[in-house]
């Protein structure tokens, strides 16, 4: 394996700078995809920015409005912090979804997000969610909302000489709202989501007042499922519609046959989620 440059960042302002003038140069934080991708000869990049030391990268904090996660946290680290299981649950049981217990320590947020997976298993969630992204470079900061981030297949909004830095998620108090993540793979754990999704729905009296639901591995990105979005708000929880909307959401998507699932599969689970979060809406335990 031949040497390559490598440029470890200490501070957020020293990372900004070096990815910004490094820009084919991979930003190296957890490594669980980007270093089995340089080994297995994927990637040949002529170097590597490290981000993982920076400290600023790594924290949650949250105030009366939104719940702001460094993008250098781990899955592990936000699976136990007190305020994203509070507002934020499907975040914490999918990144307790990730892998292993050694991805779940190394891995981050900011790394799953740009990995650009259409299988990565916190995408929908920070769709679902109506997550914001921020990206800094020496210009400037911009926030771009995550349904305009993933742009194609492993491709983002995000400029070269640009750097995630933190993932802004609003924080509600509404007690009529319920979310939940979900993810159908050929295990339990330690596997690739033939699909997945998350639901966030407000409900009053019965009815979807209000509901996001954001797809994995069925397109060349995660998606919201906006079609069927529509056909449920405002309506009341019923067995015709929910079955409308697995009829609807079956159809919304083209996913493709590949080494993990089939096209046919992809769809029928994608109506058994949906519909499984719907009729639990009816019980008195629904989880928020």
């Amino acid at each position: 394996m031949s040497s390559i440059a490598y440029n470890k960042a200490s501070t957020l302002p020293e990372a900004i700078a070096l990815s910004a003038a490094n820009p084919n140069m991979p930003v190296l934080a957890g490594g669980t995809d980007l270093i089995v991708q340089w080994r297995s000869g994927l990637i040949s990049p002529p170097g590597f920015v490290d981000i993982s030391s920076v400290a600023e990268l790594r924290t949650i904090s949250a105030n009366d409005t939104f719940i702001e996660i460094g993008a250098c946290a781990t899955h592990a680290a936000i699976a136990a912090d007190a305020g994203v299981n509070l507002h934020l649950p499907a975040l914490a049981k999918a990144c307790l979804s990730i892998g292993a217990a050694q991805i779940q320590n190394r891995g981050t947020i900011g790394g799953n997000i740009m990995n650009a997976s259409p299988a990565g298993d916190t995408l929908p969630v920070v769709l679902a969610y109506g997550a914001e992204l921020k990206l800094e470079s020496v210009k400037g900061a911009r926030w771009v909302s995550a349904v305009d981030f993933f742009t194609g297949y492993r491709k983002t909004a995000k400029n070269s000489d640009e750097l995630l830095t933190r993932i802004k998620f609003p924080r509600r108090y509404s007690k009529d709202l319920r979310s939940e993540f979900y993810k159908i793979g050929t295990r339990r754990a330690q596997a690739i989501s033939k699909a997945a999704m998350c639901i966030v729905a407000e409900v009053s009296r019965g009815a979807i007042v209000e509901i996001a639901i954001a797809v994995g591995s069925v397109a060349p990105t995660a998606v919201r499922a906006f079609g069927t979005e529509a056909l449920l708000r405002g309506r009341a929880v019923t067995v015709p519609v929910i079955d409308s909307a697995k009829a609807s959401i079956t159809d919304e998507f083209s996913p493709i046959d590949d080494v993990r699932s089939t096209e046919d599969y992809r769809r029928f689970v994608c109506g058994s989620m949906l519909a499984n979060f719907l009729s639990g809406l009816t019980k008195k335990n629904t989880p928020v």
